[in-house]
């Protein structure tokens, strides 16, 4: 590897090569599993089914499902109060690991999202649940269109998800300008508030906390928008928020939103040739040093006989506080960055090594009785179904599996669907390879609305020694071209294969057509036509 494209996250650096004890999950195995017993209304037992049908026909007048964000949650059951961030993400996750959510079981469960879309109370943004009134939380309020937005880039024909997009691109658009920005004299509007009220038109701050890391969610969605429609409208909201970000020197981070941020920084220095400072971003995201939310980052440590490097949560609640859905969600924005910035490729492919062997710690089956708070629930015999978090430390015992359903009255069960719904970018991101401590991460699949690409997958190798790594590339003969050393590793191969990975060390590996036709924009390079390398300077391209 270059030492010049070899940037690091300091949290990062913290951690082991190799996490232990080591025991990867099939994750894959797991998001589908999940999506069987969820979306089973046959089940018996305590709390089951899970699933229940909604037919209050808010915004649409057909039926959707509900699901509980706890088990024996509250309100289980109860029409309406049901979250986007929970039914959508299992939609989303089960969609990622290949099943058609759109045709399963004779229903079209994608289109049932549409629900979210908050027509009747006429706000026309999808929000939390299909009854919700803006102006209580930023990141409840943009994430479950992030969430729709990824959902229509597989499902792009369903309901009227189009024209509801461009106006969720719309409604932000006039969120900033209220919020203080204007194109002539250029201003960059303040996000220094803990949501926006889309009745009064106005920002609003609650007296105990603000939530500034909206500007990443927004850049996502705009930038997003601007890639489909090229309306120079979103560009702009895109750039108004990057910069609110850019130009911040305190760190922003809240709940999740944060490391979209840096996804969309990356993405627009590669694709438009911008210039953010996409590893202060990626620090931010990790280092547990926000203003806003003090602690609130990636975990460093090892918790009891657990190495618990790379969850996502507090640093500082109880010692340490990580949550399933904020791992999981990390991973869909920072994955497929390393693909327009492959600087990053050693720091994210450890990280992600790390966190998806530290991630089964939030299932049952990984803990004895006393190290986790709901062992007695027997209703999940296969252990599908997350807790909500992992405590580094209760009343004595380290880790602890929990949540805090049972703490705070949300529920009878710690056992948290709303984060376990998220499981399937995992099982979409992460595949095996000949070694069980080399992952191959798949950059494409939530890399969304990406121009014509070829399959491209992030390795890491953890050892002290040189690798090799194999690949199949199909029937077909391919080219292997790694985006890190900015060279072939392989010409002419079909089937199975393998290359060579130096220790220590990460690759972007794209299969290539063979012998393709290479041409260059600015510091792009392609082949037929398709960015493999966004940081590649015509003279160094070496054919092995």
């Amino acid at each position: 590897m270059n030492a010049q494209c070899l940037k690091t996250i300091n949290r990062v650096e913290l951690m082991p090569n190799i996490p232990s004890p080591f025991r990867m999950r099939d994750w894959k195995g797991l998001a589908k599993a999940y999506d069987e017993f969820v979306f089973n209304f046959d089940l018996n037992g305590d709390f089951l089914p899970l699933i229940w049908w909604d037919k209050s026909h808010r915004n649409f007048k057909r039926n959707t499902f509900g699901l509980p964000s706890f088990v024996g949650s509250t309100r289980q059951g109860k029409d309406g109060f049901q979250e986007a961030i929970n039914c959508v993400a299992a939609v989303l996750g089960a969609t990622l690991v290949g099943i058609n959510k759109s045709n399963q079981g004779g229903h079209n469960w994608v289109l049932m999202c549409e629900n979210y879309y908050n027509v009747d109370n006429r706000e026309y943004l999808f929000l939390n649940t299909a009854n919700w009134k803006t102006g209580r939380s930023f990141w409840y309020e943009i994430l479950p269109n992030i969430l729709f937005y990824q959902l229509a880039h597989y499902y792009p024909d369903t309901g009227n998800c189009q024209s509801e997009m461009r106006i969720v691109a719309d409604r932000w658009y006039e969120a900033c300008v209220a919020m203080g920005a204007s194109i002539n004299p250029w201003k960059v509007p303040n996000f220094d508030w803990t949501a926006f009220n889309f009745n009064s038109r106005k920002p609003l701050y609650n007296g105990r906390w603000r939530e500034p890391d909206a500007a990443a969610g927004i850049a996502w969605l705009e930038y997003m928008a601007y890639i489909k429609w090229k309306e120079p409208r979103y560009l702009t909201a895109a750039e108004w928020s990057m910069q609110f970000l850019q130009k911040r020197v305190e760190n922003p981070f809240y709940e999740i939103l944060l490391p979209y941020g840096a996804y969309t920084a990356a993405r627009m220095n590669a694709e438009i040739g911008r210039n953010y400072d996409v590893q202060k971003f990626l620090n931010w995201c990790f280092n547990g040093d926000s203003v806003c939310r003090p602690g609130w980052g990636v975990i460093a440590e090892r918790w009891g006989d657990y190495d618990c490097y790379g969850l996502v949560g507090s640093t500082t609640d109880g010692g340490g506080y990580a949550f399933a859905m904020n791992t999981f969600q990390m991973a869909a924005a920072l994955v497929p960055l390393v693909r327009y910035d492959s600087c990053f490729a050693r720091a994210i492919g450890k990280w992600m090594l790390n966190t998806a062997n530290a991630a089964r710690l939030f299932y049952a089956d990984f803990h004895h009785a006393k190290h986790q708070s709901c062992g007695f629930w027997t209703g999940d015999a296969n252990h599908v179904i997350a807790y909500e978090g992992l405590r580094k430390v209760w009343d004595g015992r380290s880790p602890y599996a929990t949540g805090d359903a049972i703490n705070l009255a949300y529920g009878a069960i710690d056992f948290g669907l709303y984060g376990s719904s998220h499981v399937g970018i995992f099982g979409g991101i992460i595949n095996p390879t000949n070694d069980e401590k080399i992952l191959q991460l798949n950059c494409l699949k939530t890399d969304f609305y990406h121009d014509k690409a070829y399959p491209t997958y992030l390795y890491y190798n953890p050892y002290k020694i040189k690798k090799a790594v194999e690949i199949d590339v199909g029937p077909e003969v391919k080219d292997l071209y790694d985006a890190v050393s900015h060279n072939f590793l392989q010409k002419n191969i079909s089937e199975r294969t393998s290359f060579m990975l130096p220790m220590d060390s990460a690759a972007v590996v794209v299969i290539c057509p063979a012998d393709g036709e290479i041409t260059y924009e600015d510091k792009k390079m392609l082949i037929n036509g398709a960015v493999v390398d966004y940081a590649r300077e015509r003279k160094s391209v070496q054919r092995n």
